[in-house]
């Protein structure tokens, strides 16, 4: 299938992993993990191969398409959209590595599961042949359901330390049980742990390749954009796809209370007032960080066009989707009433979740306003 007959598939079968993952959020909160069904319908939707080069039988997908389906399945769980993202997200990066790398990755078809962290808590030293790996890389989430994990460490060189990544198969870590969180809890976000692991030199890579877009053996669209632009969609689709989540579960509560509610203001009761601006106000800040990830959807798909100004604005505009994200949620759930807050009810998991999500390295503002302002800066000085 080429990439132009793929396009569309991912978005229709994430209904199908929605319905399942909505059906089986409360039972996977309580287990800390996906089920193996839910896990299975992950990747026979096409999520781990969406990024997946072709030549390897994969989607050579869009990060529009990806992003619409991410919210689908976020609106029925927030969890199971992030491990969806997560398998999405890695097995783009595991295209950075040489061709015959690649190939060891795929040799059993592009639904292999990536899964791994760019936190740099490695140390590599060169050996012949390769590198020789130990670290322990804390909350990597779908780690459970791995078969191949890309993580990130530092190597020395003739300049002082330098970063590299490296692609482990599953037999050479170790899983530790460690997570258990409040929210995103279905993540199964363990930790791995890899000792003294030798790495082929074909299974590693510079990690600036990744961060500039410099793929060793790629020319597909989705290698050549830089990190920068792509990063924060990966954890703010499902933040946002939550928000819808829980915009719809507090609605049915809302629009009850509404026709019963006092028509004015200081009688018995909450005014019909409250509930109508805590649902638009809701609604279009939920709307209004949906047009965010979409433009920087699009823009991402531009691939080697994207300019430093542009990926830095995608970073902005992620940050700023999941504060609105937050800001809808907490306001939604501070409305919900006693029913709303109870462990039986699917808003307390939603409101956990997206405050879960937004604490990610990945989507913090400051950072994000600093790149974005440095990169405006830097623009301005070219044009003089």
């Amino acid at each position: 299938m080429t990439s132009s007959q793929n396009a569309g598939a991912l978005l229709s079968a994430a209904e199908h992993v929605a319905a399942l993952a909505g059906d089986q959020a409360a039972r996977a909160d309580e287990t800390r993990r996906l089920d193996p069904d839910l896990m299975k319908a992950v990747l026979d939707a096409g999520f781990a191969r969406h990024f997946v080069p072709l030549q390897h039988g994969g989607a050579g997908g869009t990060f529009a398409e990806l992003t619409e389906a991410l919210l689908r399945v976020g609106s029925s769980c927030a969890a199971s959209s992030w491990s969806a993202s997560i398998v999405a997200s890695l097995g783009r990066m595991a295209g950075f590595l040489p061709a015959e790398g690649r190939a060891e990755v795929w040799q059993d078809g592009p639904d292999a599961v990536v899964v791994g962290s760019l936190a740099p808590l490695g140390r590599a030293r060169a050996v012949p042949g390769g590198w020789r790996l130990t670290g322990t890389w804390p909350s990597i989430s779908v780690v459970d359901f791995s078969d191949w994990a890309l993580v990130r460490g530092v190597v020395p060189d003739g300049k002082g330390q330098a970063l590299r990544v490296f692609v482990v198969p599953r037999r050479a870590y170790e899983i530790q049980d460690t997570w258990d969180n409040a929210g995103m809890r279905a993540t199964g976000s363990n930790t791995l742990v890899v000792d003294d692991v030798f790495v082929p030199e074909t299974r590693s890579f510079e990690g600036d390749d990744l961060f500039q877009g410099r793929p060793r053996s790629s020319s597909a669209t989705c290698h050549t954009v830089p990190l920068q632009a792509v990063n924060g969609l990966s954890f703010a689709a499902p933040a946002l796809g939550a928000a819808r989540g829980a915009l719809a579960v507090w609605s049915d509560y809302a629009m009850a209370k509404f026709g019963s509610a006092p028509r004015e203001p200081g009688g018995p009761g909450i005014s019909r007032g409250f509930y109508a601006s805590v649902l638009a106000r809701a609604a279009g800040e939920i709307d209004a960080a949906y047009l965010l990830l979409d433009r920087a959807g699009r823009v991402a798909d531009r691939g080697a066009a994207v300019t430093p100004l542009e990926a830095a604005r995608n970073t902005r505009d992620c940050a700023l989707a999941v504060e609105g994200s937050v800001t809808a949620v907490n306001r939604i759930f501070g409305a919900a009433g006693t029913s709303g807050h109870s462990t039986a009810s699917s808003l307390q998991r939603f409101w956990r979740d997206v405050n879960a999500a937004a604490t990610h390295i990945g989507l913090q503002f400051e950072p994000a306003a600093i790149a974005y302002a440095t990169a405006l800066a830097a623009r301005a000085s070219d044009t003089e």
